[in-house]
């Protein structure tokens, strides 16, 4: 399995060789370092913990510099991916860009960006009133949310209320490009999530 943790950049457009035009996600990558392994007899499963970005040693927790003190480093990311039968790692380990390459299939993960409160027709596609038979101000309206006959709101009803901000899951992505000098992937298609959002990238 391959793994791997970025940033969001920006998007792009690359060109393959027919001349035909992709839009693309560019993402900053760094190294990934072992921090720590978790076995199925200890912890009932087996994954690895890697850290990711380097982090100041005054920004950190005394608990969290002891646990990090075997790996050699100090990160603000730690994230934990399954461990497959047969691969070999131990804490310390570092993981790079080197394992992609174009055309390979990732999953990605990240957290959509926040829109705040929202209406209804921005949260849920609601086409809103007419602006007919009289009505000037009904145009973004949710319209009629009881029920007559139970005289009350059937839970789930789609209304107004807090829009992103929640992990969204993105798969079959392919990889347009691999720059290893700038430590930057390409991947084919929107990501979720603002410039800056820490991304879990997963391959097999």
């Amino acid at each position: 399995m391959k793994y791997l943790l970025a940033t969001k950049i920006a998007m792009t457009e690359l060109f393959d060789e027919s001349g035909n035009a992709h839009g693309a996600t560019v993402l900053k990558t760094g190294p990934l370092t072992v921090t720590q392994l978790r076995t199925k007899e200890k912890d009932g499963y087996a994954a690895l913990q890697a850290g990711f970005v380097a982090a100041k040693e005054k920004s950190l927790t005394k608990p969290l510099k002891g646990h990090l003190k075997a790996s050699g480093g100090l990160f603000k990311h730690l994230k934990e991916f399954p461990l497959d039968g047969d691969m070999e790692v131990k804490v310390g380990d570092t993981v790079g860009l080197s394992q992609f390459a174009p055309g390979d299939t990732v999953t990605v993960r990240g957290i959509s960006k926040g829109k705040g409160f929202q209406g209804v027709v921005k949260r849920h596609g609601f086409h809103g009133g007419p602006r007919s038979h009289g009505q000037k101000h009904s145009e973004r309206e949710p319209g009629s949310i009881g029920a007559s006959g139970v005289q009350r709101v059937y839970k789930g009803v789609r209304m107004a209320g807090r829009m992103g901000g929640d992990a969204i899951t993105v798969k079959n992505l392919t990889v347009l490009k691999v720059d290893a000098e700038r430590s930057e992937l390409y991947l084919k298609g929107a990501i979720p999530g603002r410039r800056g959002t820490v991304l879990t990238v997963i391959g097999r």
